[in-house]
């Protein structure tokens, strides 16, 4: 009995002494972001534009902040498709299309804010682990046996295409600390920025650590008389394809009749 009493007398004093330990235990840091909108609105003549989005650290520790040790990637991923991509070749003097790629669930835009040079915040791996940046996107293709060496090529032809036309962009230096709690990112907007949903990705690291992500979903849809079209080109596939042909064969029919020789 006194044994036991013993043990249980040794088991409370060790849960006394561990109680303080615990409760000295720093909570770890965490990050939140916001958009002041969830819905973006853009018209035919929309030419680009900067997309702000706000967050905030919880629980920084204020002397790696003083620092400068904290470091923030914001992504805006554009929606999933697939995509084809052809290689063309001269032939007989004539160029065509002689072989394709075809590559499914890569995001139409990709824009990425940080608050250094990424070879600055963490090591490649670290990168890749998180498929963080246009060049660790993992772009699956469709025909899994073609040969490794025609896929890479392929794929690195897909992101040079996409950074030429605006859609893969990078602003170095596009995440500023505005107190050592609150933050403010700018992405861009590619002029054909594409409709459909969006999701806001934030990563916190420290020291180079990834410690903690958090996300939010944007839409970006047209407006006016687009938006319609646009509806309607998608709620009645088949009924907008016989307007369209229609309404082509009317306009040469009445082109033939103004501008035919009597």
């Amino acid at each position: 009995m006194n044994g036991l009493k013993a043990l249980a007398t040794a088991a409370l004093l060790s849960l006394i002494a561990a109680a303080p330990a615990n409760a000295q235990t720093p909570p770890t840091e965490s990050i939140q972001i916001g958009l002041s909108t969830d819905k973006v609105s853009i018209t035919a003549g929309f030419s680009g534009a900067d997309l702000t989005i706000f967050g905030s650290l919880e629980n920084p520790d204020p002397l790696v902040a003083r620092q400068g040790r904290y470091d923030i990637i914001v992504v805006l991923e554009g929606p999933p498709k697939p995509v084809v991509v052809r290689r063309k070749d001269r032939v007989l003097g004539v160029w065509v299309n002689l072989e394709s790629e075809t590559f499914e669930n890569v995001p139409v835009s990709y824009s990425v804010a940080t608050t250094r040079p990424l070879q600055d915040i963490t090591e490649p791996n670290s990168y890749r682990q998180l498929s963080l940046g246009a060049s660790n996107l993992y772009m699956q293709p469709a025909d899994v046996g073609d040969s490794p060496a025609t896929i890479e090529e392929f794929t690195a032809a897909l992101r040079e295409r996409k950074a030429a036309t605006g859609l893969y962009s990078e602003n170095v230096g596009g995440v500023q600390f505005l107190s050592q709690n609150l933050f403010r990112a700018t992405v861009r907007l590619a002029p054909n920025v594409p409709v459909g949903t969006h999701k806001a990705r934030a990563f916190l690291f420290k020291s180079g650590l990834f410690i903690k992500e958090s996300s939010a979903q944007l839409e970006i849809r047209k407006s006016g008389f687009e938006q319609s079209i646009f509806r309607v080109a998608h709620d009645y596939s088949f009924l907008y394809g016989v307007f369209a042909i229609s309404l082509a064969m009317v306009t040469g029919w009445l082109g033939r009749l103004i501008f035919r020789k009597d």
